[in-house]
This record gives C-alpha cells, structure tokens and sequence, in this order.
C-alpha cells in the first residue's frame, strides 16, 4: 500500500472526493455533484464511531430538487464529522471540496485507494457525462 505522507485528493464515479493523508481521509462530494443537485438544504451526517465498506451508504443529501445517498469510497470508521451542515448544509454548495466536507475516516483498507481515480481521469469521467 502506498503511503499518502501528503494530501492527495481522489475521486469516484459517484461524485464523491476523498483526500487521504496518512491513515485518514477526509471525504465530500465534488462541485460537479452540488451542483447537478443544486441549492442543498439538509445534510444528514454518519455517526462518529460507525464504519463503513467500500460502497456504502454513510450520508444524505437533501436538495431543493432531490435526496442523494454519500457512499464511503473506501472502507473505514468515522473519527469526526462536520457539524457544521447541520446548521448550514448550504456550505456544501459554496465549498465543497474545503468546507463543505462530511467526514474523516480512519481508513480500514488502503489497498481500496487504487480503486479510485486521480483529478485528470475524473475530469474525463464527467466529460462523457
């Protein structure tokens, strides 16, 4: 497993970033994901403590036009949440990537970040979207 001793971001193919430092990782979702949802007015937070695999669904996304499931895009327990979208979920549309994110995960299985794509190949994921 290759070890991030700086952050290095990652993407999925469900909208989701992941920027992992060490054995954490912080995770979102992408600008291209807010803002297919539009203006977001409710975030629904993991639990600190809970874990989650690969795949599954560790939060909610309210917008004015529809609700969306955050899939963990790699395994691992949730160490911190960002209480702040609970009382402004619409930081999520104003940064997503900086303060609009949900959770930092102590990463279970790093050899699951090779499953992940870098910016450049995320970039032409959403171009044939």
């Amino acid at each position: 497993m290759t070890r991030y001793t700086q952050p290095t971001t990652f993407f999925t193919k469900e909208h989701e970033w992941v920027t992992v430092h060490n054995d954490l990782a912080t995770v979102g979702i992408t600008h291209f994901a807010e803002n297919a949802l539009g203006d977001i007015v409710f975030v629904e937070l993991p639990d600190v403590g809970a874990e989650f695999a690969l795949g599954d669904d560790m939060a909610v996304v309210e917008s004015v036009k529809a609700a969306s499931d955050v899939y963990a895009p790699i395994s691992g327990k949730v160490v911190e949440v960002n209480i702040v979208l609970t009382d402004k979920p619409e930081t999520v549309n104003e940064s997503p990537t900086e303060k609009g994110w949900f959770c930092v995960l102590q990463i279970k299985d790093g050899d699951e970040i090779a499953s992940l794509m870098d910016e450049a190949a995320y970039k032409a994921f959403c171009e044939t979207l």
